[in-house]
């Protein structure tokens, strides 16, 4: 691939006109950043304190910070399996017989097909259980406004041959920091963070891990469409 001097100029400032580009961008990203953050420091921070959350919700006191135990009041399970859970998941699954076409190629490099069979294990039915109600800070809410339960592998029960339940479920309680709006005597826009004080949730929150992410996939680009360049024919370069 021939490079002419012309092409190499052009380049130049196609790289110089992208750039400016990304400046304009990333500086629209760090403005959002900016007013996400202004929200970060401007919220109340409530550090287990279970009257001042009551308080925040009474008052409507907007966004917060507030760290404390979330539990489910009222946890689930299974006859079959041992110990209560914040919510579970039971997944029936069928060992089933699949067929695939594979193809090979001998040292002669004529092609043979075959039927080649092979079983897996296949979900066939899934249930859900879950608390109805949980607490945060002693203050009790319908399950789900808090969106965290994350479940974890449990056991194995096999039911026939070919049949098995596996089963999924999520820990009663946790404590760490939610971040949330209070007002009208809830929560919402709730997100929490397990086993973070409040420093180190807005910590968390504050990383300009966009901006990195924008100017990787932005050089990226730049390279790209710099080679992309090269590529082709410039003829129109020369007149």
């Amino acid at each position: 691939m021939k490079i002419t001097k012309r092409e190499v100029i052009f380049s130049i400032a196609l790289i110089c006109i992208m750039f400016v580009i990304g400046i304009v961008l990333s500086d629209k990203i760090n403005d959002s950043l900016m007013e996400q953050y202004q929200k970060y420091n401007t919220a109340l921070q409530i550090n287990d304190d279970p009257e001042l959350f009551r308080y925040g919700i009474r008052t409507n006191v907007g966004n917060a910070f507030v760290h404390g135990d979330l539990a489910a009041v009222d946890p689930v399970s299974y006859p079959e399996v041992d110990g209560l859970y914040g919510s579970m998941t039971k997944v029936t699954e069928r060992y089933t017989r699949h067929t695939r076409t594979v193809t090979t190629r001998d040292s002669n490099g004529k092609t043979h097909t075959r039927t080649e069979v092979y079983w897996t294990w296949d979900a066939i039915g899934r249930e859900y259980r879950n608390a109805t109600t949980i607490s945060y800070l002693g203050v009790e809410f319908p399950y789900g406004i808090i969106d965290y339960f994350p479940e974890n592998y449990i056991t194995t029960i096999k039911i026939s041959s070919n049949l098995r339940d596996k089963y999924y479920g999520s820990d009663i309680s946790y404590t760490g920091t939610l971040f949330a709006n209070l007002s009208d005597n809830t929560i919402s826009q709730t997100s929490f963070y397990n086993d973070m004080t409040i420093d180190k949730t807005i910590e968390h929150l504050e990383t300009k891990i966009q901006l990195v992410i924008f100017w990787i996939f932005w050089i990226i680009l730049i390279g790209v469409a710099t080679y992309g360049f090269y590529y082709l024919d410039n003829k129109w370069l020369e007149g």
